[in-house]
């Protein structure tokens, strides 16, 4: 199903894959971050990185864990803010009537070239120009043509 194609990760996804107090999503957290690390096949922004750092609290994660996920997730290679890509999501936001952040994240998506976005915050199977929204509790990375780098 996607062959190559990349996966730009939202922060909730990140969120999961290390809070276990819902078994059921983490492990489906996991899968999809592993999935797409062994293809090397994962996206995001610091925008991203930055929210994942924020909501740590709320999932009573140590600073420590989140700044080691960080280090990992920075081999990605985060897309930076850019004049471009705000005025990219104020484009989202006026024709896709969304908020400005999900338009940074729809931007960030298109600006690196994914097939898909993975987000449960997003209605799934949405298009935003050539980004599909794939929810990660409705499919599994097991659907999509992952293949280890």
């Amino acid at each position: 199903m996607s062959g190559g194609a990349k996966f730009f990760i939202d922060t909730n996804l990140l969120l999961y894959s290390i809070d276990k107090s819902d078994h059921a999503k983490w492990a489906q957290a996991r899968a999809w971050i592993e999935a797409v690390w062994a293809a090397g096949a994962g996206r995001l922004s610091w925008q991203v990185l930055h929210e994942f750092y924020a909501n740590l609290p709320k999932i009573r994660t140590s600073n420590a864990l989140g700044r080691q996920q960080i280090e990992s997730l920075l081999l990605w290679q985060p897309l930076d803010t850019s004049h471009d890509l705000i005025g990219r999501a104020w484009h989202w936001q006026d024709t896709a009537q969304i908020s400005y952040w999900d338009g940074l994240i729809v931007a960030a998506a298109e600006r690196l070239e994914c097939s898909w976005l993975v987000s449960e915050d997003f209605q799934t199977g949405r298009k935003f120009g050539n980004v599909t929204v794939v929810n990660q509790f409705l499919s599994g990375p097991d659907e999509f043509e992952l293949t280890p780098a």
